[in-house]
C-alpha cells in the first residue's frame, strides 16, 4: 500500500455558485457518486493561504493573538494569510505576510506541512513554513487595521506550544500542525531534512 493522497475528480452534472464574498465563495456541485446517484455538495471556494512558523535563536516561537469572530474567541496564531495573487510563489506570500504581521524577515525557509484545513467543506489548501534566523525588516511597520489593528505579539518557547496544543489550549489549525510538525521533524531527519521553500505543490500551482 502507498501512503499517498491521490488526485480524483467524480464527475458533476450541475454546479452554482449560490454566494460570492469579496475573498471566498460558496459552490453548490452535484455530484455522480460511485453507484450512479447524484448527491449535493455545498463548500467554500477559498484561494489558499500560507503560514509562517518564525523560530528565532533561543528556540522561541513567534505568535500573534488576535481575534476570530466565527469561533468568537483570540486565538494565539502563527503569521498567515492568503494567497491574493493567483499563481504566485507561495514562499513570496509568506515572506510578506511574516513582515507585515511582525515586522520581520528570515534567511533560512523550509516547508514543513501542506494541508487542507477543512476538505469536507471547503477546498482551502495551506502551505505552512518553517523560518529561520531572523531579524528585524527594514524599513517602516506595515500599517494594519480591523482585527489585525489589536493584535497582540509574542515570543513563546516551542516545548512550551507543544504542551499547549496537547492540553487542549491552543486551537489554531496552522499553529497546532506547525509546532507538531517542527517537533516530529526533529525528532527523525532534523531541519535540514524539510523540503525547500520552493517545492512543488500540486493544490495550489505557482510559477517560479
Amino acid at each position: 500500500m502507498e501512503l499517498q493522497d491521490t488526485p480524483e475528480e467524480w464527475r458533476v452534472v450541475a454546479t452554482t455558485t449560490p454566494f460570492q464574498g469579496a475573498k471566498t465563495s460558496v459552490r453548490t456541485d452535484d455530484v455522480v457518486m460511485p453507484d450512479g446517484t447524484v448527491a449535493r455538495r455545498d463548500y467554500q471556494v477559498h484561494p489558499g493561504s500560507v503560514a509562517v512558523l518564525a523560530l528565532d535563536d533561543e528556540d522561541r516561537v513567534l505568535l500573534l493573538k488576535q481575534y476570530r469572530h466565527p469561533v468568537r474567541q483570540k486565538l494565539w496564531e502563527i503569521p498567515a494569510g492568503l494567497l491574493d495573487v493567483p499563481g504566485e510563489n507561495p514562499w513570496h506570500a509568506a515572506e510578506r505576510e511574516l513582515y507585515e504581521e511582525a515586522h520581520v524577515k528570515a534567511e533560512d525557509w523550509r516547508v514543513l506541512a501542506d494541508v487542507y484545513t477543512t476538505p469536507g467543506g471547503c477546498d482551502e489548501a495551506v502551505r505552512i513554513f518553517l523560518a529561520r534566523h531572523l531579524s528585524e525588516a527594514e524599513g517602516e511597520r506595515f500599517e494594519v487595521s480591523e482585527e489585525e489593528a489589536d493584535m497582540e505579539l509574542a515570543r513563546v518557547p516551542l516545548a512550551e506550544l507543544v504542551r499547549g496544543v496537547l492540553a487542549g489550549e491552543l486551537h489554531n489549525n496552522c499553529l497546532v500542525v506547525g509546532v507538531l510538525s517542527l517537533a516530529a521533524a526533529r525528532a527523525a531527519d532534523g531541519l535540514d531534512a524539510l523540503r525547500p521553500a520552493d517545492a512543488p505543490w500540486p493544490a495550489r500551482p505557482f510559477a517560479s
